[in-house]
């Protein structure tokens, strides 16, 4: 017989706390990992001890985990799934022991020094018969550049520890534990960002992609550029998009040096852009011109009127005019 227990329904959290805490029975292992991780099922061995030391940092919406667990079974089944934290990926390093993944139909086993990687989204199964030490990053899939429907090729594969890529993440997170706690929050999200950059690097590399994607700088250019389209509306300024990207304004213009436009030009292009595409909009012709420019992040009428004749040669009520006619 096997004892099972299931996390209570609630979403997972990724918060800004360190924690350490030790687990003398399965049901006080499953609620630690619950506010690490996501809902699970946890089994352990009916009759056996169970033990295991579970220490968690956070940076950013990055969590790091170090377990030591003697044997058990975790599963992310669909009830579990339907309780919440869908949304992110689980990258697994195992320090010490064995055990296997499965998701996806697949099944990879993991020993010492291997990458495996899973989906919250989607069931897996991950099981140690012996004691075993490992360290675990979890974070939202939108946090890598790379498409979601590549990444996901790669789960419940081998990620190649032993390659010179594959070695870099994993001395990367083997350091995370014993230094991440002495670090500013500001500090640890570039320590986290840093790790995303080196791990997409590497799934690049398994997958294939072609070779801009993996360039590193190219990586956080369109980064960047997928923060302006989605903030148009909002106070974007150099300033904010270094501190929503854990880098410094320098570097931001540094990564803009090599193309052939400026932040502020291309936030201002963006928005001229977005903007005249919505006034050409049939299904946005009851919107003010106003209201457009609001959402477009032009609180000026009169200044929007004059940079959107400048760029496309007609006024904006002259466009909506065209449009109409």
């Amino acid at each position: 017989m096997m004892s099972t227990t299931t996390t209570p329904a609630r979403p997972h959290s990724a918060g800004s706390r360190d924690t350490s805490a030790r687990a003398g029975s399965i049901p006080e292992f499953r609620d630690i990992v619950s506010r690490s991780f996501v809902p699970l099922t946890v089994t352990g061995a009916s009759g056996r001890p169970f033990a295991a030391q579970v220490s968690t940092s956070s940076a950013d919406k990055a969590v790091f985990t170090k377990l030591t667990t003697q044997p058990h079974l975790v599963e992310r089944t669909p009830k579990t799934i339907a309780a919440g934290g869908s949304g992110y990926f689980k990258l697994n390093m195992l320090l010490s022991g064995s055990g296997a993944l499965v998701q996806d139909g697949k099944e990879v086993l993991i020993r010492p020094g291997d990458l495996a990687l899973y989906d919250t989204s989607r069931p897996y199964s991950l099981m140690f018969d012996d004691v075993v030490s490992n360290l675990v990053m979890m974070f939202p899939k939108d946090r890598l550049s790379l498409p979601a429907s590549l990444v996901e090729q790669l789960t419940a594969v081998s990620l190649g520890g032993d390659s010179a890529l594959g070695s870099m993440v994993t001395s990367m997170l083997a350091q995370v534990p014993s230094t991440i706690t002495s670090l500013p929050l500001h500090t640890r999200g570039q320590v986290a960002q840093s790790g995303l950059d080196l791990l997409e690097a590497l799934l690049s590399t398994v997958l294939g992609v072609a070779t801009g994607v993996q360039d590193p700088r190219q990586m956080q250019l369109e980064k960047i550029y997928r923060h302006i389209d989605a903030n148009l509306a909002d106070d974007l300024t150099p300033g904010s998009i270094a501190a929503a990207h854990f880098m410094s304004t320098r570097h931001v213009h540094d990564l803009f040096a090599d193309t052939d436009t400026t932040v502020s030009a291309l936030i201002r292009d963006k928005r001229l852009e977005r903007s005249r595409s919505d006034l050409l909009d049939p299904a946005l012709s009851s919107r003010t011109i106003a209201s457009v420019a609001t959402d477009c992040g032009f609180c000026d009428p009169a200044h929007f009127s004059r940079v959107f004749r400048a760029r496309f040669g007609i006024s904006p009520s002259q466009l909506r005019q065209t449009m109409a006619g």
